[in-house]
């Protein structure tokens, strides 16, 4: 015996890992859970691709197919195209300094310091999120209008000066940057938690001062995702509507996206100076996406945090952290009180008036009844929570599937297809809008008119974030457990549903609130996108903002905060309830 095991196997039977892989991979499978495989990989490329390849086609070629550049000599006729390149690049470099400025700062405020309140700092950081743009940016314009706008009506009274004109540059930078921050907060202060302060520490018992150590030490350990957030930050600048559209167009101030939407929001509609106005954007989002990604490739080597553990210590500002403070409040004011407050008043008034003593007066909740009693509006609050269900379960049940395709059975070709679940993070919501309409304009499905080109709108716009979400939970779970299923005769169908999706759930379940929240907030492509009878709430508000229905907006508006930070309400208690703690992994551990 011993002989005959020191016999090598002929090499014939030990394949090339990829053959092993994909024989594993198809293997055991029924043709019914091998469909399923195929529909959910089809359907990731199909949605992935074909608008991209639709959008450049037809912005190149007529309505007979030959080719033109028709599109591009009337969209950038005279001196239009650098116009809007500076435009573009001001606002984009602007917000995005603005926005990484003030989150990186409260990020590590919060993580590192001894600033009091630092658990408030973190709610009061990320509330903002919830506020849709639109309604964040009407608000402003509610509040720093040169003509009635609440602060310059105080600092007219007071001061006898109005300096606040919203509708500039620097008011669209300001509006944008504020909406940007809490995510560039979120994202730095994973960074923080995740670096060990000993550098820091050592810096300070030898002397240094805090702006010194955060200069020459803590941000250079966090620079990798710092200059993520950077890259992440100008995309969402570039690719922002809602602020441009708002405060920029009555300005005079026009960037590729709201040109991209004036092109088409007349009659007929320009579809192919819509093209061309949508591929420079699209060539800056995927430059600035390739260069994310291999930046990502390079975090390990600036790693601080290893197997052995660490107890950051609070650093002390002395005197510092009492000036700070309010600092601190005055950021929550401005960026979440005094809006939604704003939007409140408004919401109770009959007709738009500056709020004054005899305003409160007049205080009536018509407003909150007709919203109530209007088929309009209703009709659009039940298509957004059917197109809002409807994508949020088609998305993390797709993502599932391609997870486990791209972590658990890895076979040839996974990695391209993971690639191509992040895809459309590169793509703007306005340029997606005008890929789609390219192909059910040209293609004869049906699907135009209807809610469901919604659907496949917000299902291509937020695959990325159900991957990310599905991926993150996966990698977290052991595969003996399906291991030993398949071993004791289960199918994969039997294994997916009964063992791994119950595992991996809390994390599902958090992707899925994320997507129904973002779709009740997706303005850009519903825009373009809706028909007569198929609009959704946030197309509902930005036709109220365009008819000067501000009373009802605003009441439209609060009703939607409410809805918004019940779901995210939620979401904290499903993380609580079912998420794994800190016990529950050492008992798996010993």
């Amino acid at each position: 015996m011993a002989q005959l095991t020191e016999i090598p196997p002929p090499p014939v039977s030990t394949p090339p890992v990829e053959a092993r892989s994909r024989l594993q991979f198809l293997s055991g499978r029924s043709v019914a859970e091998l469909a399923i495989m195929l529909v959910a990989t089809a359907l990731v490329v199909y949605l992935a691709i074909v608008p991209l390849i639709f959008l450049v086609y037809g912005t190149f070629t007529d309505a007979d197919g030959a080719f033109t550049l028709a599109g591009f000599s009337n969209a950038y006729a005279g001196d239009q195209l650098w116009e809007l390149i500076k435009n573009t690049l001001i606002f984009s470099v602007a917000t995005t300094i603005f926005a990484v400025s003030a989150g990186t700062a409260l990020a590590y405020l919060t993580v590192r310091t001894d600033i009091p309140g630092r658990n408030l700092i973190f709610v009061a950081a990320t509330v903002p999120l919830i506020i849709p743009g639109v309604l964040h940016t009407i608000a402003w314009t509610l509040l720093g209008s040169s003509r009635n706008g609440l602060l310059n009506s105080i600092t007219g009274d007071l001061f006898g000066v109005e300096p606040f004109n919203i509708f500039s540059m620097w008011g669209m930078i300001f509006v944008d940057g504020l909406h940007q921050t809490p995510l560039v907060f979120l994202l730095m202060y994973a960074a923080f938690r995740n670096t060990d302060p000993a550098f820091e520490e050592s810096a300070l018992m030898s002397g240094a001062g805090l702006p010194t150590v955060v200069r020459r030490i803590a941000l250079p350990l966090v620079r990798p995702a710092l200059l993520g957030v950077v890259t992440l930050t100008f995309v969402r600048a570039i690719e922002a509507f809602e602020v441009p559209a708002i405060l920029g167009t009555p300005g005079g101030i026009h960037v590729f996206t709201s040109r991209i939407y004036d092109s088409l929001h007349v009659f007929p509609p320009d579809y192919t100076s819509a093209g061309a106005l949508a591929m420079p954007v699209l060539i800056i989002a995927g430059v600035a996406m390739y260069f994310q990604r291999r930046l990502s490739k390079s975090v390990k080597s600036f790693q601080t945090v290893t197997g052995k553990g660490f107890r950051p210590r609070p650093l002390p500002l002395g005197r510092v952290k009492y000036f700070m403070a309010p600092l601190l409040v005055i950021y929550f004011l401005i960026a979440v009180v005094v809006p939604v407050a704003m939007l409140l008043y408004v919401s109770f008034q009959k007709f738009y008036a500056g709020p004054s003593v005899e305003s409160l007066e007049h205080f009536t909740l018509a407003n909150y009844k007709d919203i109530f009693t209007n088929d309009a509006i209703m009709t659009a609050l039940r298509n957004s929570i059917v197109v809002g269900l409807t994508t949020a379960t088609l998305v993390m049940l797709v993502m599932a599937i391609i997870a486990w395709i791209t972590i658990r059975a890895r076979p040839a070709g996974s990695g391209i297809l993971e690639g191509l679940t992040f895809l459309p993070i590169g793509v703007p919501g306005l340029v997606l809008g005008v890929a789609l309409l390219f192909v059910y304009l040209r293609v004869p499905i049906p699907i135009y008119g209807t809610l469901l080109i919604l659907i496949i709108s917000y299902f291509t716009k937020y695959m990325p974030y159900g991957m990310r979400y599905a991926g993150s939970a996966m990698i977290q779970v052991s595969s003996e457990l399906e291991e030993s299923a398949q071993t004791s005769g289960a199918t994969w169908l039997q294994t997916f549903r009964l063992i791994l999706v119950p595992t991996i759930l809390p994390g599902l379940l958090s992707g899925w609130i994320y997507v129904l929240v973002v779709s009740f907030r997706e303005v850009a492509s519903s825009l373009l996108l809706y028909t007569p009878g198929n609009e959704v709430l946030s197309v509902v508000i930005w036709q109220q903002w365009e008819n000067g229905q501000l009373t009802l907006l605003s009441a439209l508006g609060v009703i939607m905060i409410l809805i918004l930070c019940t779901l995210v309400a939620l979401t904290r208690v499903i993380a609580n309830k079912f998420g794994v703690k800190e016990g529950d992994l050492r008992e798996v551990k010993h």
